[in-house]
């Protein structure tokens, strides 16, 4: 085989990649790509990656969350602050429930490409080259918009850089101090909103209690905030590729984590080849139809010299699949040594579309493919470390369900996504509520196991 190289991917059979009409255009693009300053740098990198492996012995939790695929518009302060103080609301909520330390990793300043099922769509009669997001092409349903524009690289390169940007200087200027809640308030009208009002409370009253005993105050925040997103366009991944001398290594420093999907992991493709090579923790997705001699193989890929919190395994089976698909893999990694931290992915199995013509997902079928999940790992006697959500900051009525009842008649009226539905705040918060629980449930079991054994 031949040496890997960020281009090396080339050479590989490479699913879900947008064809362009102009060759030069493109050519100058990724050219100008190449020569912009990388977005993140390899120090934050493997930092992440010790923390991951924390995870992977389970001294840490991994909240994985964001937007199905980012949109140009929503660069702005108030979206991304409302994607930022959800994600460290939902952090705050599993520690103070857990009591175990979170890692808060976004599907943010970056996530704009989404694979599709299908080539084209019909639009209201008109037949169009499918909406890739937002790297790719425009959601709106004309002929030039849907045309694949090289140009976007670079534009998606600038938001993703301001809402970079923008997430350092919120978590740098205490925007995440746990000493203001008032900068953690969402309009919240979910029944459990007196209960995060109270959690809120009882974690400022913690710490002031520790503080008074140290006779310091400090300003205390929930940690670090990292980015990741599907590396899908390989393209620009590659021009997005930096070798860093110190660590002899090459590093893709546009986010500090990135996942091959269900539909681009193939063994003998360009998307494992790619990840193969580059030192960033990777998430690989796992759908039903996974088998465990793929998975043995694909770990061999990616992480041959088996380094704990390199690998992110990330299931995404459906309600009712765990038992059937989730063993086999978990004693796959296991046989081979592999010390994976297993995410629980319980939206991408999830999907449904009405009649309506609404795509959604339902709160409750989230929900018990989590349970699900875990409860197969404490049988098998792995764990389940970590989860991955679709979710926003904003009010959106696109899944159904939660303690908001969303109905198929709600939809409508705040459906936002270009692409797959998203929790909303409320809902995002209550799942929250109810990891916190399923973790502590877990951790009491783990304790009278081990007593049983005394």
């Amino acid at each position: 085989m031949k040496p890997w190289t960020p281009s090396s991917w080339r050479g590989f059979p490479a699913q879900q990649q947008p064809q362009y009409e102009n060759p030069e255009a493109l050519a100058h693009c990724l050219g100008q790509l190449r020569e912009l300053p990388p977005l993140v740098v390899a120090d934050e990198v493997d930092y992440l990656r010790e923390q991951l492996a924390e995870a992977v012995a389970g001294r840490r939790f991994l909240l994985q969350g964001g937007d199905c695929a980012e949109a140009f518009n929503d660069c702005r302060g108030g979206v991304i602050a409302d994607k930022l103080r959800v994600l460290l609301q939902m952090s705050v909520l599993i520690t103070h429930g857990a009591r175990t330390s979170v890692i808060h990793l976004g599907r943010i300043a970056g996530q704009y490409a989404k694979p599709r099922s299908n080539e084209r769509e019909t639009v209201d009669g008109v037949e169009l080259p499918v909406y890739r997001g937002d790297l790719i092409n425009s959601l709106e349903p004309t002929q030039s918009a849907r045309t694949p524009d090289p140009k976007r690289m670079l534009r998606a390169y600038t938001c993703s850089a301001l809402t970079l940007n923008y997430l350092r200087a919120l978590v740098d200027g205490g925007f995440a101090d746990l000493h203001h809640p008032e900068r953690w308030e969402l309009s919240w009208r979910g029944p459990d909103a007196g209960h995060y009002s109270e959690t809120l409370q009882q974690v400022q009253a913690s710490l002031d209690f520790v503080e008074l005993l140290g006779g310091r105050r400090e300003s205390l925040r929930t940690g670090d905030v990292f980015t990741s997103h599907e590396a899908l366009h390989l393209a620009y991944e590659e021009a997005l590729t930096r070798f860093v001398p110190e660590r002899n290594a090459h590093y893709n420093l546009s986010a500090h984590f990135l996942w091959v999907g269900e539909r681009t992991r193939q063994l003998g493709g360009a998307h494992l080849e790619y990840l193969s090579g580059i030192a960033n923790p990777v998430g690989l997705k796992l759908g039903p139809t996974a088998a465990a001699e793929e998975l043995k193989q694909a770990l061999e890929r990616l992480n041959p010299g088996r380094i704990p919190g390199k690998i992110t395994v990330i299931t995404r089976f459906g309600v009712g699949m765990t038992e059937r698909v989730l063993p086999s893999l978990v004693e796959a990694a296991r046989a081979e040594g592999q010390p994976v931290l297993w995410s629980c992915d319980p939206m991408h199995g999830n999907g449904q579309t009405l009649p309506s013509g609404f795509k959604t997902r339902d709160f409750a079928d989230i929900l018990q493919e989590l349970k699900e999940v875990m409860a197969a790992h404490r049988t098998l006697g792995s764990h389940a470390g970590a989860v991955h959500f679709e979710l926003t900051g904003e009010p959106v009525t696109e899944c159904l369900g939660g303690s908001e009842g969303l109905s198929e008649e709600d939809l409508a009226r705040a459906y936002r996504s270009g692409c797959d539905p998203r929790l909303n705040r409320s809902q995002s918060l209550e799942m929250a509520f109810l990891i916190a629980a399923l973790l502590r449930e877990e951790a009491a079991l783990a304790r009278a196991k081990k007593n049983d054994y005394r």
